[in-house]
């Protein structure tokens, strides 16, 4: 497809830095961009003279939903570029069905995902938010110098990944130039796979008993739902870190919560469910918690990543190449 008309739908406020000047000079030189201006709408006036002519729609996050109206409105539609993670709830079955070809940047945001659970495991290793918490509550360093004394820092502890997902993965590989002993939960990997990650396949029990440090990165299924809860939580070592990048619905709050409460273990969350806890919510609270609003994956200038991952894919499929990270209908039911 040489010269494509493109269309661009994103919520302007949420996607800022995702098609810069560059990105858009890179796009006028791929095709004809229709209207510069984001649809936030395919119900106006506006939208239905876009998607009239539209080859190529780039969605991102805020985007309306892409089913049986676009469908009506854009009858040469061929692919749907999506610069942000997952396209469930953003991209209709029908869609599929059609034909039309379907491809996201979830790999661009996994890497910003990945380096904040890196950044989240040394600090964890390292008890540096109690650090933090008695130097500035003490402003001496009594209570600190003593702490140096116990068994923390991050040589030859033990990380958990649950969820060899891209980002589980791009963890594994971040974690392998410092010594840790990585173990792996993952029911569709196998010992030979797993091995060849450098990882131990474990099964879950097994691993939030002998980690350190657990580090969540399923994706949301019904499968999944609550997957860790009291019983999973009690296996976890006095003083150990759960790190929660991937979904909240994968942790039963309820029982995590009443297990933070005791004191027994810390928890670095950046997602929730409901995605913002109420306002009496114990995770604002408890000092071993350090919450964070969903700011894991990209943000700001990071954003960039996803617009050019997009217009990559878009460049391939305009010069008839394979799109390196196309969804596939079956691919619905096991992505987050």
């Amino acid at each position: 497809m040489k010269h494509p008309s493109v269309a661009l739908a994103m919520q302007p406020s949420r996607t800022e830095y995702v098609l810069n000047a560059e990105a858009m000079h890179r796009l006028a030189a791929i095709g004809h961009v229709l209207d510069p201006l984001p649809l936030q709408s395919f119900s106006d006036d506006r939208a239905r003279r876009v998607l009239a002519e539209t080859d190529i729609l780039i969605t991102g996050w805020g985007a309306p939903y892409v089913g049986r109206e676009v469908l009506a409105a854009a009858p040469r539609l061929r692919l749907v570029a999506h610069a942000a993670g997952t396209v469930k709830g953003i991209v209709d079955e029908q869609i599929f069905d059609a034909g039309i070809a379907v491809t996201h940047a979830a790999e661009a945001n996994s890497v910003p995902v990945a380096e904040f659970t890196l950044a989240a495991i040394i600090f964890a290793g390292k008890q540096v938010f109690r650090f933090r918490d008695l130097y500035v509550a003490d402003r001496d360093r009594d209570r600190t110098h003593a702490m140096q004394r116990l068994a923390i820092g991050n040589y030859r502890r033990t990380v958990g990944i649950v969820g060899a997902s891209r980002i589980g993965r791009r963890v594994i590989e971040l974690l392998r130039p410092f010594e840790y002993n990585v173990l792996l939960f993952d029911p569709t990997v196998d010992v030979v796979e797993a091995k060849s990650l450098g990882t131990e396949k474990v099964d879950l029990p097994t691993l939030m008993t002998r980690s350190d440090i657990v580090s969540l990165h399923a994706p949301s299924l019904p499968s999944t739902r609550h997957m860790i809860g009291a019983e999973e939580l009690s296996l976890m070592k006095d003083g150990a870190t759960l790190i929660n990048t991937a979904r909240g619905v994968l942790i039963d709050e309820a029982a995590l919560l009443k297990t933070l409460a005791n004191g027994k273990i810390d928890a670095i969350i950046d997602v929730t469910d409901p995605e913002i806890p109420e306002r009496g919510s114990a995770f604002y609270d408890l000092p071993n918690v350090f919450l964070t609003p969903h700011i894991a994956g990209a943000v700001g200038l990071e954003r960039g990543r996803l617009g050019d991952m997009a217009i990559d894919e878009i460049e391939r499929f305009t010069n008839g190449e394979p799109l390196r990270y196309q969804i596939l209908r079956r691919d619905l039911a096991l992505i987050a």
